[in-house]
C-alpha cells in the first residue's frame, strides 16, 4: 500500500535523454522535409536560371538503393542583409540517363564530386525508435504523474500505512480528551484486537464497521488514530475523496485494492475520513443526477465488508459529520454495524480539552482555564485548540511572559466575534448611535429573567459590527424553553428602541436584530410548536440530502395564518421592550454615556450599574 517516492530529479534526465536522441535521429535523417526533391526539368530549369550554387555532389544511397545528385539552390528571395536565401536540393538520376546529365554539367563547366552514403541505422529501425520514444514521453509525462504507479497504477489504493508498533508518535487514548462516552465504546475494538482469540473461544463477534458519527472538530480522526495507537496493529488511513477519479471505475478498483492489502496485514484498521463522499444514497437506475462512478465504488465496498469472501480481521472505522445521506445498505448489521456519536464536550469536557492543548502554553498566576471553559459553550476540541492558540500569538504581540486571563478573553472574543478594529474612523454621531444602541441591548440583558448572562458591551468595532452586545451562558444548555425565546426576540428589539429614543429617526444597524427576532419567532410557530394558535404541529420540511426547506405542504391560508402569528409574536416583543426602557430611561442614559467613556464595560459592571449597588463606575 505505501507507495515507493519517485525521484523528479532522475525522470527529468530520463526525459532529456529522450529529447536528445530524438533531436540526433532528426539529423541524422537524411529525408528532412527542409531537402526539396526536384525533377530533372526542375534542375535544368534552375541551372539554366543560374540558381544553382556549385559544387554538386553525387551520392549513391545504399539504403535506398537511388543514386542522387544533391547540393544547394537560390529560392530567389533575399535575406535581411541582401544575400540570396539558399535552400537544399536533390534530384533522382535515373539509369541510362546519367552520362548525358554529367557531360551536359562538365561542358558547363560545373564541379561535381562523387560520393557514397548510408544512414547509421535502416528506416525500418528509425521508424521503430521514434514509435518507442513517443511511448516512453508517455509513460514518463503522463501515466506515472497521473497513476502513481505507472501506466497500471490508476486502481491502485492511495491510503497510507501506519504501523502501530514503529509509529514512535503513535497516538493513544491520553491524547484523547473530552469525549469519555464515545472511547469507553471503542474499547472493546482494542480488547478485540490485542487478544482475538478470547473473543472466539465465546464465539463473539467483533463489529466490522464503526462510524464515528458528529459536528467538525470534535475528534473523529484523532479517536481512530487513538484506536490504531492503542492496539498497536497496522492503520490504513484514506479519504474517501481518494477514491474517486476522472476514469470510471477507478474507484472500485483502488477499493478492492485497499481490501486487499488489509487483509495480507490482519488484524489491522482501514480508516475512511469523510465517507459521505463515497457513501451517499444512491439514487436508482435511470434517476436523475444519478452518479453510476461513485455508485460503483459504494457497490464495492459494500461487498468488501460483507460479501462472500472471508474478511476477518480487517475492521473498518469511517468518520462523517452528515450520517443522514448515508446508504441505508451501508448502516446495516453486518456492515457498519455500529455508530459512535462523538459530540460537541461538555463543561467537564472542555476543561479536559483545555488542560490537554494548554499543557505546552506557559500561563499566568490569574489564568483560569475553568471559567474559560464555562464561558465556550458549543466549542468544539478544533475551536478550543484554537482558541489557546490565538491566546499565545496575542501574549507573543504584547511582549508577554505569560499568557493572563485578559489574554485568553481576547482571544476568546475575537474567535466567536472576530478582532477589534480600533483603527476604523467613524464620526461621533456614529459612537453616539452605536453607544445607544448598544446600551438598549445591554439594559434587556440584564432586566430580563430569561436572558443569557452579560459578559461584555463594547462600541469597536468588531468584525463587521460597529458595536457588541456578548452574552455568554455559564453552563450547557440542552433545551431551550419558550420564555427564553421570548425574551430573545425582545432583546432584538432594544437596539431600534434605545436609537429612536436618543435620534429620534432609525438606521440600519438593526437589520441583523430584525433579522434575528423573525427567524426565532418562525421558529418557534413552523418547528418548536410554541405557537397558542397552532399549538403541537410543524410546518417545515427538510430534504433529506441538504439542510435547504422544501416547498411548505400547507395551505395558503395557513400561510399566511403563520404570517400573521409570526408578527403577533414580534408586535408584542417590541412592546414589551419599549416598557422596559421607558421605565429604566435613566438607566439607559447612564450606560450609553459611560459607553462613550470607556468604549468597553464588563457585564458585572454593567450589572451593577443597571441594578444600583453603584451610582456610577469610573471612567
Amino acid at each position: 500500500m505505501e507507495k515507493k517516492s519517485t525521484n523528479p530529479t532522475k525522470s527529468w534526465l530520463i526525459i532529456g535523454a529522450i529529447a536528445l536522441t530524438f533531436l540526433a535521429l532528426y539529423q541524422m535523417n537524411p529525408n528532412k522535409p527542409s531537402v526539396l526533391d526536384l525533377t530533372q526539368v526542375d534542375f535544368y530549369k534552375a541551372l539554366n536560371e543560374q540558381r544553382i550554387v556549385e559544387p554538386l555532389v553525387r551520392f549513391l544511397d545504399r539504403d535506398e538503393g537511388q543514386t542522387f545528385l544533391t547540393g544547394e539552390m537560390k529560392t530567389g528571395e533575399l535575406t535581411a542583409d541582401g544575400k540570396p536565401v539558399l535552400v537544399k536540393y536533390r534530384v533522382p538520376l535515373v539509369p541510362g540517363e546519367n552520362e548525358a546529365l554529367m557531360k551536359d554539367l562538365l561542358k558547363r563547366n560545373c564541379q561535381v564530386k562523387v560520393e557514397e552514403r548510408r544512414s547509421a541505422m535502416s528506416p525500418f529501425v528509425t521508424q521503430l525508435i521514434f514509435f518507442l520514444g513517443f511511448i516512453a514521453v508517455f509513460y514518463f509525462l503522463f501515466a506515472r504523474r497521473v497513476g502513481g504507479d505507472g501506466m497500471f497504477g490508476f486502481g491502485k489504493s492511495r491510503a497510507k500505512l501506519l504501523n502501530g508498533k514503529e509509529d514512535k508518535k503513535k497516538v493513544t487514548f491520553n491524547d484523547v480528551a473530552g469525549i469519555d462516552e464515545a472511547k469507553e465504546e471503542v474499547q472493546e475494538i482494542v480488547e478485540f484486537l490485542r487478544k482475538p482469540d478470547a473473543f472466539r473461544k465465546l464465539g463473539g463477534r467483533i463489529p466490522k464497521g464503526v462510524l464515528l458519527v458528529g459536528p467538525p472538530g470534535t475528534g473523529k480522526t484523532l479517536l481512530a488514530k487513538a484506536i490504531a495507537g492503542e492496539a498497536q496493529v497496522p492503520f490504513f488511513a484514506i479519504s474517501g475523496s481518494d477514491f474517486e477519479e476522472m476514469f470510471v471505475g477507478v474507484g472500485a478498483s483502488r477499493m478492492r485494492d485497499m481490501f486487499a492489502e488489509a487483509k495480507k496485514k490482519a488484524p489491522c484498521i482501514v480508516f475512511i475520513d469523510e465517507i459521505d463522499s463515497i457513501g451517499m444514497k444512491r439514487t436508482g437506475a435511470g434517476a436523475i443526477g444519478g452518479n453510476h462512478a461513485y455508485e460503483q465504488t459504494l457497490n464495492t465496498m459494500l461487498v468488501e465488508m460483507d460479501g462472500f469472501d472471508a474478511n476477518e480481521g480487517v475492521i473498518v472505522i469511517a468518520a462523517t459529520n452528515r450520517p443522514d445521506t448515508l446508504d441505508t445498505a451501508l448502516l446495516r448489521p453486518g456492515r457498519f454495524d455500529r455508530q459512535v456519536s462523538v459530540e460537541l464536550p461538555t463543561l467537564k469536557g472542555r476543561e479536559q480539552i483545555l488542560a490537554l492543548h494548554g499543557a505546552k502554553i506557559k500561563f499566568g498566576p490569574d489564568a483560569d482555564l475553568q471559567r474559560v471553559a464555562r464561558g465556550t459553550p458549543g466549542f468544539s476540541g478544533a475551536d478550543l485548540a484554537n482558541l489557546l492558540n490565538e491566546a499565545a500569538l496575542l501574549a507573543v504581540r504584547k511582549q508577554l511572559e505569560a499568557v493572563d486571563m485578559a489574554t485568553l478573553d481576547e482571544a476568546r472574543d475575537k474567535v466567536l466575534w472576530g478582532r477589534e478594529r480600533k483603527s476604523a474612523g467613524y464620526s461621533q454621531k456614529d459612537r453616539e448611535t452605536t453607544a445607544w444602541h448598544e446600551a438598549g441591548h445591554a439594559l434587556l440583558q440584564v432586566l430580563l429573567p430569561n436572558a443569557d448572562p452579560l459578559h461584555k458591551v463594547t462600541i469597536i468595532p468588531r468584525g463587521r459590527a460597529l458595536g457588541a452586545t456578548m452574552a455568554l451562558p455559564e453552563q450547557d444548555v440542552l433545551n431551550h424553553t419558550k420564555g427564553y425565546f421570548l425574551d430573545e426576540i425582545v432583546l432584538c428589539c432594544g437596539g431600534r428602541i434605545a436609537e429612536k429614543i436618543f435620534t429620534g429617526d432609525v438606521s440600519t444597524g438593526a437589520a441583523q436584530d430584525i433579522r434575528q427576532a423573525t427567524d426565532i419567532a418562525r421558529g418557534m410557530v413552523c418547528r418548536f410548536g410554541m405557537s397558542d394558535r397552532f399549538g403541537f404541529q410543524s410546518f417545515s420540511e427538510q430534504n433529506a440530502f441538504s439542510a435547504a426547506e422544501l416547498p411548505p405542504a400547507y395551505s395558503e391560508a395557513t400561510s399566511q395564518a403563520i404570517d400573521a402569528e409570526v408578527s403577533e409574536m414580534i408586535r408584542t416583543a417590541y412592546a414589551k421592550a419599549e416598557k422596559l426602557i421607558n421605565e429604566n430611561r435613566d438607566k439607559l442614559e447612564l450606560l450609553a454615556k459611560t459607553l462613550l467613556e470607556k468604549e468597553t464595560m464588563d457585564g458585572r459592571d454593567v450589572e451593577a450599574l443597571v441594578k444600583g449597588t453603584e451610582e456610577k463606575p469610573e471612567a
